[in-house]
């Protein structure tokens, strides 16, 4: 039994495949994360820039303000007051004396 040349070219065509489907399906997914990665990079660092110092609540400009030595961001806008982690904390911790300072401030009563 003799086999032509087609048959030949696809037999060998077909154990090739075979034998590297994995890694050929392993490339393709590796190809489309980076691509996804890049994506998702590319889109956050967009909407950083787009959000950069802007209040979430009335898209006002943020400006940071220092009450008690804490850099807090005010919106110039709504004037919302917004905290960094562990800043409100620090402020709550202060004595009695300073918190109540801090309130007033706050609350506009009087400036630094």
């Amino acid at each position: 039994m003799t086999y032509d040349s087609e048959e030949i070219r696809r037999a060998k065509e077909e154990g090739w495949f075979l034998q590297n489907e994995k890694q050929l399906i392993e490339a393709a997914r590796q190809k489309r994360l980076e691509a996804q990665r890049a994506l998702q990079t590319a889109e956050a660092e967009e909407r950083r820039r787009l959000h950069w110092h802007k209040c979430p609540k009335c898209g006002s400009d943020m400006h940071t303000q220092t009450i008690e030595g804490v850099d807090v961001e005010k919106c110039s806008g709504c004037e919302g007051i917004f905290f960094d982690r562990g800043e409100l904390e620090s402020l709550l911790l202060k004595h009695d004396e300073h918190r109540r300072g801090f309130f007033r401030r706050l609350l506009g009563f009087h400036k630094n």
